[in-house]
């Protein structure tokens, strides 16, 4: 499995986009979702933890999926006795989770996946009736968002053609929300927060 964030995971915790994205979609997902200390929470994509440990701290255990094993190595050099994330590496669309869960939450990591269908029939399946998903990533933008789109497979959503899949895979109350708005040298991106439930 090629880990495209070797060289990133490194630096990725001081880089003040990834810092503050992360942190108004953790708000966010607040505003949006009632979390509670019973939860047990999946975060997609979890990398270095940057939303994981915001959720984990309102709910009862979080656990992170990720291919990239170098970012998960930032990640356990994080944990804590009071604020931990279990994680596992493995791409869950080749390799499902066993466990269902109260909710999955993601930040930025859906355009990676290249089989949308795929990927909401996996999770469809890891989620307890009644659980959610809050899934943050960017809006439909013309491939600039990223300097080497190597491994991005959208250039960010159209919210009715992502809605339609989500639908279809048996999730209800879609929501989209605008959440931030991601200001680059050559132009202004933004990040949105789909919410649904199973």
């Amino acid at each position: 499995m090629q880990d495209h964030f070797q060289n990133k995971a490194k630096e990725w915790d001081k880089g003040d986009i990834q810092v503050q994205g992360a942190k108004k979609i953790a708000d966010a997902i607040k505003e949006n979702i009632q979390l509670t200390t019973e939860m047990e929470i999946l975060d997609f994509g979890v990398g270095t933890g940057l939303l994981g440990f915001e959720i984990a701290k309102h709910v009862k255990q979080v656990y992170g999926v990720d291919t990239s094993s170098s970012m998960l190595k930032k990640l356990h050099e994080k944990n804590s006795p009071e604020l931990n994330i279990e994680t596992y590496a493995q791409d869950i669309i080749k390799e499902p989770l066993e466990k269902t869960f109260d909710g999955l939450v993601s930040s930025m990591t859906l355009h990676h996946v290249e089989d949308l269908k795929a990927f909401f029939e996996t999770i469809y399946k890891n989620i307890d009736s009644g659980g959610f998903i809050a899934i943050a990533d960017l809006e439909s933008e013309d491939g600039t968002f990223h300097s080497d789109n190597t491994g991005v497979f959208h250039f960010g959503f159209d919210e009715t053609i992502l809605k339609e899949i989500i639908l279809t895979c048996g999730f209800s109350h879609v929501k989209f929300k605008n959440i931030n708005i991601i200001n680059k040298p050559h132009g202004d991106f933004g990040i949105f927060l789909l919410t649904a439930r199973k």
